[in-house]
């Protein structure tokens, strides 16, 4: 199976529904490189996947006035992590989950430590970070813009490997970049999603993905990260969707539409 699809929108569409961490899929090549053995790895599964937000991308998607694109990573993030900087800046290579996992959302071995992740960066890494910018650079050439709207879950407990997991846990946290984050898209964003309940922002995660080439660099790339509380649309950890995912895709429909 290809490992990132992406999705057609309307042709004056700036936006792109980014949905980086919903798959579970882990090819038998990669899992032969993990130590875990099978039911652990469901069990690690469970807790690092980003259930139901390609449904979630989806709905909105045929909810919105005007259908957003998407872009859906189809292999679990065990597999490699898109949304990490493959070098030593990134502080998650501190708990052993830079763009290639060695460790577990309980900070155990997945991988052995002296894993080289050049291989599994050539194969997946760095063709998935071509494509998204090639889609971000589409949009600018299509409509002189393009709104990157990265959707996340996270779990109602914090796990061991959070570096900020401390911090509120509201049903909707909404992470933000300095250059890339306009108050009008996170004032669209609070409005939006108003009625799901509390919207925090940058707690218990912050930051937003912008392929590097336009990262702190192009105004016209706006982009938002919206990590929603897995308690408040599905069973935890790793279960059934429940009725707040159709109340967030609304929520997410609308907030495509305000940006429109």
């Amino acid at each position: 199976m290809p490992s990132f699809d992406l999705l057609p929108g309307a042709e004056q569409s700036p936006v792109i529904l980014h949905v980086p961490h919903s798959a579970r899929e882990t090819p038998a090549e990669v899992r032969a490189g993990i130590v875990l053995d099978d039911v652990a790895l469901e069990r690690e599964l469970d807790h690092i996947v980003d259930a139901h937000t390609a449904e979630l991308a989806e709905e909105a998607a045929g909810l919105a006035g005007t259908t957003p694109w998407r872009f859906v990573n189809r292999l679990s993030r065990l597999v490699v992590d898109p949304e990490r900087f493959p070098d030593e800046r990134e502080e998650m290579l501190a708990v052993g989950m830079g763009a290639v996992y060695t460790r577990t959302t309980g900070r155990e071995p997945l991988r052995p430590a002296d894993t080289d992740p050049e291989p599994l960066l050539d194969r997946w890494f760095r063709p998935y970070a071509r494509a998204m910018t090639e889609a971000v650079a589409e949009r600018l050439a299509a409509v002189g813009r393009a709104v990157v709207i990265d959707v996340h879950s996270y779990p109602s407990v914090p796990l061991p490997y959070e570096l900020h997991g401390e911090g509120p846990r509201p049903p909707v946290c909404l992470g933000t970049d300095p250059f890339h984050t306009p108050p009008a898209l996170v004032a669209a964003a609070r409005a939006a999603f108003g009625e799901v309940g509390e919207v925090g922002l940058d707690s218990p995660f912050s930051g937003t993905y912008v392929p590097l080439e336009f990262h702190g660099r192009d105004p016209r790339v706006s982009a938002l990260m919206v990590e929603i509380r897995r308690d408040t649309y599905m069973t935890e950890p790793g279960g059934p969707a429940g009725p707040g995912l159709n109340r967030l895709a609304q929520a997410l429909a609308a907030l495509v539409d305000a940006v429109r």
